[in-house]
């Protein structure tokens, strides 16, 4: 199967049908220079650059590609969207999705609903997830969407959450985070 993620081929098969005759599926994909990305954001604000992203103006990070997350389609002040399809390079060694790889969507929308409440200049890090699993998903799953959004910003501090559903509504996973706030006037 191919895929096309932000213009860049990748070619995934898992497809037992076309794995080689061990059953090895192999992955195969290709991202943008993310110090190039920073720079060119360098003037923007958060949520300016979240939209440039969404609208693929703007390369993804790494990780997204990476993970196989399929996008950030939704960006407004302290919210966002990502929409990922569990896929079978995501399983763990009992035949599920990665723990990993539901905290780093959940990540993800949180930092970023942070990251589109930021000015120019001013960026975060996380201080902390907490990730409450309430399901698997699987390969079987479908489509997910993972919504974060900002409960509180201060100046140095902000508090977000996000959580996991499927095309049903039915919840997989919730996180809490906090961010740290670096300003752009503070030395």
């Amino acid at each position: 199967m191919t895929e096309t993620l932000d213009g860049v081929e990748s070619a995934d098969t898992a497809d037992p049908a076309t794995a080689d005759p061990s059953g090895e599926r192999t992955r195969t994909y290709s991202w943008s220079d993310p110090l190039a990305s920073s720079s060119e954001a360098a003037g923007l604000s958060g949520i300016e650059y979240l939209r440039a992203m969404a609208e693929g103006r703007m390369a993804r990070p790494p990780i997204s590609v990476t993970m196989g997350i399929d996008g950030l389609t939704e960006v407004e002040e302290g919210r966002v969207v990502f929409h990922m399809t569990p896929a079978e390079h995501h399983y763990n060694p009992i035949g599920s999705v990665h723990g990993g790889a539901f905290a780093t969507l959940l990540d993800s929308a949180c930092g970023c609903a942070v990251q589109s409440l930021l000015p120019a200049g001013d960026f975060y890090t996380s201080l902390d997830l907490s990730v409450k699993f309430l399901r698997g998903m699987t390969k079987d799953t479908g489509p997910v969407q993972c919504i974060g959004t900002v409960t509180h910003i201060g100046r140095r501090t902000a508090l977000a959450e996000a959580r996991i559903v499927d095309a049903n509504g039915k919840l997989y996973a919730t996180a809490t985070s906090s961010c740290m706030v670096f300003r752009a006037g503070d030395a």
